[in-house]
């Protein structure tokens, strides 16, 4: 078999590496790839809006299956335009990606089929956005309503910061488009989990649970990024919160979509808070978190492209997931400045290092080859994942293993899944 993978960073890096696991393929491609994830796959210049480039080249090729990662491209709908030529594409079409691609959209189906949520308004107009504010609580989170790269979320301690939010995000547009409209909801307190999940329009299973740390800074300080580290699975996440949110969220998500004519096949990512109220939706996306996958998958005893058929093919309540009984624990290596300005083109030493290393990974995410060798790329340079018997050792691997990757104005937080030791 013959895949297509379509992205460029981590999470994409971390799903070819499951992908070149599985018994049925032979060979992979990926448009446009990066540095790492083209040591296994053969990378096409290719970008992953250019549907009528991807669709042509996917024919050319003869691609049996291909894989949608980010977000821009499921919401605009690329699985749509493979499926218009004939050509199976897993993840959601963008009927159903709109659970990413519009955060009131989102909170509206949550408030009409009673999913456990916070309590939010949407607005258009920022004197509208402004005035609400007089009657809320602090602290309050704005988020824009489109695609911000996981940055369009502003939590704001006072109402000066809020207004200040609005102005931000609907009159500078700070985020484009993304804040034509907005949504203020409530702050909510308590621990964070993710949960991706596969769906195949009716049958939703979740997988292994995650923890994502967005700060920048170390003791979550500083602006909000793609994701600084992660680990899996998370302690707090206990069997009884899995069994309401199978009963009160996933479920009722799937059955709801499907409600709405808009049957969700693919990955759905549950970010949750576990308030004292119970588990409640934070937000959904339409495919693997990054860095969430870097942590999620390598766990995984599946064949990947098994269960994404089963998922296409309507059969997923046929599939039993199994994942190892072990943690795994990555930490994001990114270029010093980031998610602002930083520069690129530096050359990384000692990635064989740590890939020489049994249960050790490291998934490029801004990287790029050249004559030089490997050099940084992007704001999130690499993702460092190693695994362990727990998340202790897990954490004390991952953060070994990032001494041994060097490159100029290397940054990373020296706290990913300190929150286990309170555990």
């Amino acid at each position: 078999m013959k895949v297509l993978i379509i992205g460029g960073g981590g999470r994409e890096h971390a799903i070819a590496k499951s992908v070149a696991m599985s018994k049925h393929v032979d060979k992979i491609y990926c448009a446009p790839g990066n540095a790492g994830i083209g040591q296994i796959a053969e990378c096409v210049n290719i970008g992953v809006m250019e549907f009528d480039k991807l669709v042509q080249f996917a024919k050319e090729k003869e691609i049996d299956f291909t894989i949608v990662g980010p977000d821009d491209p499921l919401v605009a709908g690329a699985v749509d335009a493979f499926e218009a030529a004939g050509l199976r594409a897993f993840g959601p079409r963008k009927n159903a990606a709109i659970i990413e691609g519009s955060k009131a959209f989102s909170k509206d189906l949550m408030k009409k089929y009673n999913i456990p949520t916070a309590a939010y308004e949407t607005f258009t107009n920022p004197e509208d956005a402004t005035a609400y504010l007089e009657t809320c609580k602090f602290p309050i989170v704005l988020k824009a309503d489109g695609l911000a790269l996981g940055k369009g979320v502003l939590i704001c301690n006072t109402k000066e910061e809020a207004k200040d939010g609005v102005q931000s995000l609907m009159l500078d547009k700070q985020f484009g488009h993304a804040g034509d409209r907005i949504v203020i909801e409530e702050f909510m307190t308590g621990r964070e989990v993710s949960v991706l999940c596969f769906c195949d329009g009716t049958t939703i299973k979740p997988m292994t649970s995650a923890q994502d740390h967005k700060r920048a800074g170390d003791g979550d300080t500083g602006l909000n990024t793609g994701g600084m580290g992660t680990f899996s699975p998370s302690p707090f996440y206990t069997e009884d919160i899995d069994a309401f949110c199978k009963e009160h969220i996933y479920q009722p998500t799937m059955d709801a979509m499907k409600a709405e004519g808009r049957d969700f096949v693919g990955i759905l990512f549950c970010g949750l808070m576990l308030t004292e109220d119970g588990p409640k939706v934070l937000e959904y996306n339409a495919r693997f978190g990054d860095p969430e996958a870097q942590v999620v998958l390598p766990r995984m005893k599946n064949d990947i492209i098994e269960v994404m058929q089963a998922c296409m093919d309507h059969k997923l309540s046929e599939v039993e997931l199994e994942f190892e009984d072990n943690a795994a624990v990555c930490v994001v290596l990114a270029s010093n400045g980031y998610p602002l300005a930083y520069e690129k083109g530096f050359v990384i030493e000692g990635l064989e290092e740590v890939d020489k290393k049994e249960g050790y990974y490291v998934f490029h995410a801004g990287t790029k080859q050249t004559e030089q060798g490997i050099v940084t790329n992007g704001g999130r340079v690499l993702g460092v994942t190693a695994k362990g018997a727990t998340l202790k050792e897990a954490r004390n691997n991952a953060y070994e293993a990032t001494k041994l990757v060097s490159f100029e104005n290397k940054y990373m937080r020296n706290d990913i899944g300190k929150a286990i030791d309170e555990a």
